[in-house]
C-alpha cells in the first residue's frame, strides 16, 4: 500500500496542467484551461483543468479527478500504477507501507523485465536477417512500419539460439522468463533433462503491459507445424487472463472511437491495424475472462467481440457473453460480430477492405439480441414447455446483470418472449435490489444535461469547501454534525483543510480516495453551481459564507425551540437558561442584519 502522505506530496509536486497537456491539447481559458473532453464525444469544450485546484472536471459527462485519476481514466492504469507512472515524471521513488517486499523477488522482477527486452532485441534483429520471415509477413500484407509498431521479430530454427543472448542460459533463473523449456528426465532410459528454446522458427509477437514493458511473447509458426500459435506460459510477469494483446498500441484509437474490437489472434490485430482499424485487441490464447471485460468497458463505451461464424466461434462468443453480464453498466454496449464461416478478421479485411469490415462492425448483434436468440434457437418457442425451458435458462443469466436500466429492459423483453406479464416476470425473475455505484466507477458519458442542485445544506457547503478550501476556515464547529454520511464527510473535509490550508482539491480527492466519504465528496462536486465558481463575476467564498450564516441561524433556531419550553416552564438549568438567552440575542442580531465583523468572528 502506498502511503497517503506520499500521494499528497506527489500531487503537491506535479502540475495537472502539464500532465493532461501531454495527452490532450489544452487552451488557456481565463484562469483555467479547456479542451474537448477526452472521455466523451463533444464539439464544444466542456473539459476544464484548474491549476489552482489541481483538478479536472467535465461539465458535460461529469468525469473529474486529480492527476492520478486522469492517468487512470485516460491510460487505463490501476491506482498504484498511475501513482508510480506520475512519480517517475518528477523523479520520486514510491515507498510502500505493506510488509516489506522480498528483495530477492524485487530483483527477480527487474531481471525478468530486462531479459524480456534483451530477447525482444534479439528476435527483432533476427527478423531483419531472415528472408523467409520477411516474405511471410509481406505475404500477409504487412508493411515494415506495422511490423516495427508492434515490435515483430523472428525466432530462428535451432534448439539453443538464446544461449548466445544469455550468458547464464544454463541457470535455473532463466526458466522464469518462459523463453526456455527443460525437458523431463527419463532415469529409466538414462536420459537427463535437456534445455532448449521454447520458440523456434516462428514470427514473434511481443506482448506488452500498460506501460509498454515486454511481459511475454506469442509465436506464429512459419509454414506447417503445430501448434500454429504458441504463447508464453504464466510467469511472474505474465498472467494470460489479465492481459490483452495490442492494447498498448490501440489505446489512443480506442479512446478516439470510444470503441474496442476484440478478436482472437495476434495476426488479426496486426492485419486490422495495417488496414487502418487500429482499435483492435486480442485475448491471449485463452477464453475471455471477467478481468478482460472489466478492463475493456473501462476503456470504451462500445465493446465488439469479433468471432468466426463456426461452432467454435459461437462457443467462444457465448463464453464472452457469460463473463460480460456481471460487468455491464448502463451506457455500455457489448456486441457480437460473427464473420462468415472459415473467415477471420485477417482474411476478411484483406479481401473486403477496411470499409466493409467497419460496416460489419456497425451491424454487430447487441448482447441482448444474441442472448435471447441463442437461447431461443434451442427450444420450441411456440410451445409452453419450450418457453418454460427458455425462461429457466435465461433466468440465471439475466439475474447476473447489475446495471439497473439494462436489467429492467432485459426482464421486460424476457416477459414478451415468454408471453408473461410484468407481474409474473417480477415473481419468477426478481430484479436486483438497487445498489450504489462503486465510488471509483466513472459515469458513462451522457449528453450534456443540467444536474439538479443538491438540496442538503451540508452537501451544498461540502461542495463549496472543496471548490474553495479557504471556506473551511470559516466553518464553525457548531454546525458540523457527523451523524449523517454527508455531515460526516463535511466534518472530515473541514478538518482536512484546517490542517492543510494550502492543500488543493486534487490533494483532497486523493486523501479521501477509497474512504467511506468518497461517494459523498464525488456527489458534492457534481453540483452545477460549482461551475459558476470558475467565473470571475461569481464570489463563491462570499456565497459560502452566506450559506454558513443561514445554517448557523437554522441550527440556533432549532436549539432555542428545544430550550424554550424548559425556560418557560421554569425547569431549565442555569446553564440552559444562559444558553437560551445567548441564542435569542444572536438570532435577534442576525435577523436585524446588523452582524458586524466582531459578531461574525464568533460564528
Amino acid at each position: 500500500m502506498i502511503p497517503r502522505e506520499f500521494i499528497q506530496s506527489l500531487l503537491g509536486r506535479v502540475d495537472i496542467v502539464d500532465v493532461v497537456d501531454r495527452y490532450v491539447k489544452l487552451k488557456k481559458a481565463g484562469s483555467n484551461y479547456q479542451a474537448c473532453c477526452p472521455f466523451h464525444n463533444e464539439k464544444t469544450p466542456s473539459f476544464t483543468v484548474s491549476p489552482s485546484k489541481q483538478f479536472y472536471h467535465c461539465f458535460g459527462c461529469g468525469a473529474h479527478g486529480n492527476a492520478v485519476g486522469f492517468l487512470m481514466e485516460y491510460s487505463g492504469l490501476a491506482y498504484p500504477e498511475a501513482i508510480r507512472a506520475l512519480a517517475e515524471t518528477v523523479g520520486m521513488e514510491v515507498p510502500e507501507t505493506r510488509a516489506p517486499i522480498d528483495p530477492a523477488k524485487a530483483t527477480q522482477a527487474q531481471n525478468l523485465a530486462q531479459r524480456m527486452m534483451e530477447a525482444l532485441s534479439y528476435y527483432r534483429a533476427e527478423l531483419k536477417k531472415s528472408r523467409e520471415a520477411i516474405d511471410y509477413l509481406k505475404g500477409r500484407g504487412l508493411s515494415g512500419e506495422i511490423a516495427a509498431r508492434y515490435g515483430l521479430g523472428y525466432a530462428p530454427e535451432g534448439w539453443q539460439n538464446l544461449a548466445a543472448v544469455f550468458a547464464d542460459y544454463a541457470t535455473a533463473d532463466l526458466r522464469d522468463t518462459g523463453l526456455i523449456i527443460d525437458s523431463e528426465p527419463d532415469e529409466s532410459a538414462g536420459k537427463k533433462s535437456r534445455r532448449y528454446d521454447r520458440f523456434r522458427h516462428r514470427v514473434m509477437f511481443p506482448i506488452l503491459d500498460a506501460r509498454g514493458n515486454v511481459i511475454g511473447f506469442g509465436g506464429r509458426v512459419i509454414g506447417a507445424g503445430e501448434p500454429k500459435y504458441l504463447n508464453s506460459p504464466e510467469t511472474p510477469l505474465f498472467e494470460k487472463g489479465r492481459e490483452l494483446y495490442g492494447l498498448y498500441q490501440a489505446r489512443r484509437a480506442i479512446r478516439d472511437r470510444n470503441e474496442v474490437i476484440v478478436v482472437e489472434g495476434y495476426m488479426d490485430v496486426v492485419a486490422l491495424a495495417q488496414h487502418g482499424v487500429e482499435n483492435a485487441v486480442a485475448t491471449l490464447g485463452t477464453a475471455t475472462t471477467p478481468n478482460h471485460v472489466a478492463k475493456l468497458v473501462k476503456l470504451a463505451d462500445n465493446v465488439v467481440f469479433c468471432f468466426d461464424g463456426d461452432a467454435a466461434g459461437r462457443k467462444a462468443a457465448w463464453r464472452a457473453l457469460e463473463v460480460s453480464l456481471p460487468e455491464l453498466a448502463d451506457g455500455k454496449v457489448v456486441s457480437f460480430l460473427f464473420l462468415p464461416e472459415k473467415d477471420d478478421p485477417d482474411d476478411f479485411v484483406r479481401r473486403e477492405g477496411r470499409e466493409a469490415f467497419l460496416k460489419a462492425v456497425g451491424q454487430a448483434k447487441p448482447l441482448s439480441q444474441f442472448l435471447f436468440s441463442e437461447l431461443g434457437s434451442h427450444v420450441d418457442m411456440s410451445a409452453e414447455e419450450g418457453r418454460a425451458r427458455f425462461l429457466a435458462q435465461a433466468r440465471p443469466l439475466v439475474e447476473q446483470v447489475k446495471a439497473p436500466a439494462l436489467a429492467a429492459m432485459l426482464r421486460r423483453h424476457l416477459a414478451q418472449l415468454s408471453q408473461l406479464d410484468a407481474q409474473e416476470i417480477d415473481r419468477l425473475v426478481p430484479g436486483r435490489p438497487a445498489a450504489p455505484a462503486p465510488a471509483a466507477a466513472r459515469r458513462s458519458p451522457p449528453a450534456r444535461t443540467t444536474r439538479k442542485p443538491i438540496k442538503s445544506p451540508d452537501a451544498q457547503l461540502l461542495g463549496r469547501v472543496l471548490a474553495r478550501p479557504e471556506i473551511a476556515l470559516q466553518v464553525p464547529d457548531e454546525i458540523l454534525d457527523a451523524r449523517t454520511p454527508i455531515g460526516a464527510a463535511l466534518a472530515e473535509a473541514v478538518a482536512y483543510f484546517r490542517s492543510r490550508p494550502d492543500a488543493t482539491l486534487g490533494q483532497a480527492s486523493a486523501h479521501f480516495e477509497g474512504s467511506e466519504h468518497q461517494a459523498a465528496i464525488l456527489d458534492a462536486l457534481n453540483e452545477p453551481l460549482l461551475n459558476q465558481a470558475e467565473s470571475p463575476d461569481f464570489d463563491l467564498v462570499a456565497e459560502g459564507r452566506d450559506l454558513i450564516e443561514r445554517m448557523l441561524a437554522e441550527k440556533r433556531a432549532r436549539r432555542s425551540a428545544e430550550l424554550m419550553p424548559l425556560v418557560a416552564g421554569g425547569t431549565a438549568t442555569p446553564e440552559q437558561k444562559a444558553e437560551y438567552e445567548a441564542l435569542i440575542q444572536r438570532l435577534s442580531v442576525a435577523k436585524q442584519g446588523n452582524a458586524g465583523p466582531g459578531e461574525r468572528s464568533k460564528l
